[in-house]
C-alpha cells in the first residue's frame, strides 16, 4: 500500500488504462454480440478515456504552475509523451509491413496529412486516423496543453499585480469549463477545415506551422514573441470547435463532442482549484454539474455519471492508502495505453482460444508497458529534468495572476 499525496491520481490513471485495454479485449473474450450489448449501455472505452482526461486536467495546469516556466513545461511534456509514442508508431509500422496489423488507408491516400497529423499528435482533429486507434486521445491531450499554455501566457500579461494578502480571485478556468460546455450544445460545423482531402492537407500544413512556431517561440522568451505564441496556441482551439468530425475515420462523433471532451479536462482543473480552495467550492460544484450535464448530452449520461462517480470515489479515498498494484498500473498507464493493441494483435496471431488470448494479453501488455516505461519513458523524463530554468519577472504578475499565472516567466 502507498499513501503518497497523488497516489489516488495514479490509481485513477491505472484504472482508466486497464478499462480501455479490457474494452478492446472484450469482443475476443465475450464475443461481439455481448460486447455490443454492453457497449449500448455504457461505452467503457469513452469512460476510460474521459477519466484520463479528467486526471490530465487536474495535473497539467498544476505542473505548469509549479515551474512557472514554459520552456521547462514543454520540454517535460514533449519528452514525457513523444518517446513512447514514437516507439508505438514504429511497432505499428513494423506490424503493418509484416501484414499482421491493418494500417489506416489514409497513410497511403493522404500521406502528407497523416504524417503531419502524427507529427503534431493532432491527427484526429485533422480528419485522419492514427496508425493505432488509441492515438486519437493524444490529439485532445495536445490541444489541452496548447490552450493551457496560451491561457498561462495571456493570463499573466493581462492581470494587474495585487498586493500581498489580497484575496485570490476565482480562476477563469471555471469560465473555460462552463464556456466550452455551453458552446458544445450549439450546432457546430463538423468539417469546416477538412471536408475534402485538399482542405485537410492545407489545414495540416497550417496547423503544423502554427504549433512548431509556437513551441519554438516559447523557448526564446521575448515577451512579444511569447504572447504571439500564446495567441497561436489558443487559435488551435478552432480545431475541436469547427473540425471535430472532419471524416468518418475519426473517433469524435461531432465538434460538440470534441469540444465537450476539452470541457471535461478543464473540469479536472476546477477540481484541483476547489480542493486547494482557490475557487469557491459551491461555485466549483455548479461548474462541475454543468460539465456533467453537457457530457450527458454530447457523449452519454451513463458514461458521464460513471466518470463523475469514479472521480468522486477517488477524491473520497485520497487520504487512504492506495494498493501498490493500482499506483504501479498508473505509473505505466501511458505505455500500457499505447502498446496494448499491438500486443493483442500479436497474441491473436498465436491463438484464438479466448481464455488463452486473455491470459497472454494481460501478461504481454503489462510486460510491454513495464519495459517501455523502464527503458523509454524514464530516461526521457530524466533528460527533461535537466532542462535549465531561466526566469525573469514580467509585468502584470503578482500574487494573483489569473488562471495559470505565476510571478515569473521563462526566457
Amino acid at each position: 500500500m502507498t499513501a503518497t499525496r497523488l497516489a489516488w491520481l495514479d490509481a485513477l490513471r491505472g484504472w482508466a488504462a486497464a478499462v480501455v485495454a479490457l474494452f478492446h479485449l472484450s469482443p475476443v473474450v465475450l464475443g461481439s454480440e455481448l460486447h455490443l450489448r454492453i457497449f449500448h449501455v455504457i461505452d467503457l472505452g469513452k469512460y476510460g478515456v474521459l477519466l484520463f482526461f479528467l486526471v490530465s486536467g487536474y495535473v497539467i495546469p498544476m505542473s505548469l504552475e509549479r515551474h512557472g516556466d514554459l520552456r521547462r513545461f514543454w520540454a517535460g511534456r514533449l519528452l514525457r509523451i513523444y518517446p513512447a509514442y514514437l516507439l508505438a508508431i514504429a511497432v505499428s509500422l513494423a506490424l503493418g509491413a509484416a501484414g499482421v496489423l491493418r494500417l489506416p488507408g489514409q497513410l497511403a491516400e493522404e500521406t502528407t496529412t497523416s504524417v503531419l497529423g502524427h507529427l503534431t499528435m493532432l491527427q484526429d482533429l485533422l480528419g485522419t486516423q492514427g496508425a493505432l486507434r488509441p492515438f486519437w486521445t493524444l490529439t485532445y491531450e495536445m490541444i489541452f496543453y496548447l490552450v493551457v499554455a496560451g491561457i498561462f501566457v495571456w493570463g499573466r500579461h493581462l492581470r494587474r499585480p495585487t498586493a500581498p494578502g489580497t484575496p485570490r480571485r476565482r480562476p477563469a478556468v471555471a469560465w473555460w469549463a462552463t464556456g466550452l460546455t455551453a458552446v458544445a450544445i450549439l450546432d457546430l460545423p463538423g468539417d469546416l477545415l477538412g471536408a475534402t482531402a485538399a482542405e485537410r492537407r492545407i489545414s495540416a500544413i497550417v496547423v503544423t506551422a502554427l504549433m512548431v512556431t509556437a513551441l519554438g517561440a516559447y523557448t526564446i522568451g521575448s515577451k512579444v514573441v511569447v504572447l504571439t505564441a500564446g495567441a497561436a496556441s489558443l487559435a488551435l482551439l478552432a480545431l475541436p470547435l469547427v473540425n471535430g468530425h472532419a471524416t468518418e475515420q475519426v473517433t469524435s462523433a461531432s465538434s460538440a463532442q470534441a469540444t465537450q471532451m476539452l470541457a471535461v479536462m478543464f473540469a479536472g482543473t476546477v477540481i484541483h482549484r476547489a480542493q486547494h480552495r482557490r475557487i469557491g467550492r459551491p461555485a466549483a460544484l455548479v461548474v462541475l454539474l454543468i460539465v456533467l450535464g453537457g457530457t450527458a448530452v454530447t457523449i452519454g449520461p451513463v458514461v458521464g455519471a460513471a466518470v463523475a462517480g469514479t472521480c468522486t470515489l477517488g477524491l473520497a479515498l485520497r487520504a487512504r492508502r492506495i494498493p501498490v498494484a493500482l499506483t504501479w498500473l498508473g505509473t505505466v498507464s501511458y505505455s500500457l495505453y499505447l502498446l496494448h493493441i499491438p500486443v493483442l494483435v500479436l497474441v491473436r496471431q498465436v491463438t484464438g482460444q479466448p481464455l488463452l488470448v486473455a491470459a497472454a494479453f494481460v501478461t504481454g501488455s503489462l510486460t510491454a508497458a513495464w519495459a517501455c516505461h523502464r527503458w523509454v519513458e524514464r530516461p526521457a523524463q530524466a533528460l527533461a529534468r535537466r532542462v535549465p530554468v531561466r526566469k525573469v519577472a514580467t509585468e502584470g504578475t503578482g500574487a494573483c495572476t489569473g488562471s495559470f499565472g505565476k510571478r515569473y516567466e521563462s526566457v
